[in-house]
This record gives structure tokens, sequence and C-alpha cells, in this order.
């Protein structure tokens, strides 16, 4: 099993996203990249701690590349815009991927000099190690799995089906 931490704008959509791909294990919201340990959502959101809302995803190498995590992410964000997603504006809801090795931050590196070509602005996709990582509150967790009609940035039909765990494929 491999581990990565993606953010890609408010983490109720990223982890609801993510937790539909077959090879998706498991994941979490929280925050990192931050100045300190043990912040509050609340903290977070003054913009005075530089944590990222992140997800943190636990997957199965046989059946997901960290290539595929990455190729994933770019379809549910734009990576030209900065500090902004959606209708979600802030340092907290930047675009990152933190790989919990160096070799594994070489390799998205790679990634976004690749995807780089497609674009015409600069990509403003955070990369470095994983640091500070701790879980969101309790109530931030599954949050769209709890609220099926919260508010999510995320559009959930850039998935197909057959990159889908059965018991989210459309009837």
């Amino acid at each position: 099993m491999k581990e990565i931490i993606v953010a890609g704008g408010c983490f109720w959509g990223v982890e609801e996203y993510f937790r539909r791909i077959v090879g998706v294990v498991d994941t979490a919201v929280g925050y990192a990249q931050g100045h300190q340990q043990n912040v509050t959502y609340q903290e977070v959101c003054t913009q005075r701690t530089n944590h990222a809302e992140v997800v943190w995803i636990k997957y199965d190498e046989a059946q997901l590349s960290l290539i595929q995590v990455c190729e994933f992410l770019f379809r549910i964000i734009d990576p030209t815009s900065l500090n902004k997603q959606g209708n979600d504006v802030g340092t907290q809801y930047r675009v990152g991927i933190y790989p919990t090795s160096q070799a594994e931050v070489e390799v998205v590196k790679q990634f976004l000099k690749e995807k780089q070509k497609a674009y015409q602005k600069p990509l403003v996709v955070e990369v470095e190690l994983v640091h500070n990582f701790q879980k969101a509150e309790d109530y931030h967790q599954l949050y769209l799995e709890n609220n099926p009609h919260g508010y999510c940035h995320v559009n959930m039909n850039a998935l197909l089906d057959h990159e889908v765990k059965e018991r989210y494929r459309k009837a």
C-alpha cells in the first residue's frame, strides 16, 4: 500500500471523489504544509498557519499508480489557479501534491513538467514532501457521504464508469 496527500480546493469534494476510485483503500481529510502542528479548522481559515486543506489517500499500487493518482487530481482542479478552486478562495485552497518520499517528489515534478506542455499559463501546483499533516476534525470526515447535498466544487462525473468502485456506478 502507498500513501499520498493531495490538495485540490475544499477537501470535502476531493475526498468524496477519490473515495470512489478503484484502488483507493482509504481516505481522510486534514491539513498539511503549515508552519505548526495541532491546528483547528478555524485557525486554518485565518490563512495565518499556511496549511492547505488536503486529502490523505491510501491506495493499492497494484491497481493504481502514483501517476494515475496525479492524473485523477488533474481532472478536478485548475492547476493554473493560485489559491482558488471553484468558489473557494484562500491559501488553504491551493493545489498541491505531497508525496511521502523524495523519489516520489521527483516523479511528480517530472509529471508536472510534462503536463505544463498542455497549458499556456504556468502551473501553480505545489510539490514537496508532506509535513505537518494532521487529520481534520471528525465533522469534516466523509462530509459529503454524511451530508449528500453539501457544498462541493468537484465534478464527480469526471470519473468513468470502469474507474469507479461498484457501489458508486450509475445504474
